[in-house]
């Protein structure tokens, strides 16, 4: 057995984990989150935290379990419009929030995982988002600085890994979660199958496995739906 799989969620966060670390989470919507690393962070019982995540679930279910017993301190996302738990917190001042556009997000996680401190953008200049940020005009346009994320420990969701690490993602669950994976010091990842070294082809790895470092299996997720429509 690889030494990078883990028995339960709870084992691969064991030591991992303190008060007012910050973390970078995957998934969009509920779509590709890690959810049984989630409930094993809530059952950790560490506060403070920061979370680097598109969103932050939905209540009751993936990051809305962490809102719901008061150990976020601050979520830096994109969109927080299903959960009435983040916006009650929110607007009474108990929970700190950097909204940051959605492309943006995603390359601030992709430019800290390679090792880029930092990089300008249109996105969000004369805005909100621009206030406090260094500005600067390249061939006439106007750009914001914004700052890569390094975080201290990645969660991260795929569909299938090798012993070895290497990561498939499948469809749209892939979202934030290969950047979320890099922008780690230590990533772990909940996967739905584990193969033997040398079972993926090379050509299918969406993450190489040197940015992995702890797996454990949850086999039958129960990747919730956020909102179901149906015909009548």
């Amino acid at each position: 057995m690889s030494e990078k799989i883990y028995p339960s969620a709870q084992a691969a966060l064991d030591g991992l984990i303190q008060d007012g670390h910050t973390l970078a989470v995957g998934g969009f919507g509920l779509c590709g989150i890690p959810e049984a690393l989630i409930a094993a962070l809530r059952d950790t019982g560490r506060t403070g935290l920061t979370v680097v995540s598109n969103n932050a679930g939905v209540d009751g279910f993936g990051l809305g379990l962490l809102l719901e017993t008061r150990q976020i301190r601050k979520m830096i996302s994109s969109y927080v419009g299903e959960n009435k738990e983040f916006e009650r917190q929110f607007l009474a001042g108990e929970l700190e929030l950097e909204f940051t556009p959605q492309g943006t997000l995603a390359e601030r996680l992709r430019a800290g995982g390679a090792g880029i401190p930092a990089f300008f953008t249109k996105t969000g200049f004369g805005t909100i988002v621009a206030d406090g940020k260094e500005t600067r005009e390249f061939d006439g346009e106007w750009y914001v600085m914004e700052r890569g994320i390094r975080v201290d420990v990645a969660l991260v969701k795929a569909w299938k890994a090798d012993k070895a690490g290497n990561l498939v993602f499948r469809k749209t669950a892939r979202n934030f979660n290969p950047m979320a994976a890099t922008a780690g010091r230590v990533c772990v990842a909940e996967v739905e199958e584990i193969v033997e070294v040398g079972d993926i082809d090379p050509d299918h790895v969406h993450l190489p496995g040197i940015y992995v470092d702890r797996i454990v299996l949850n086999a039958q997720p129960e990747k919730r739906i956020e909102q179901r429509t149906v015909s009548k």
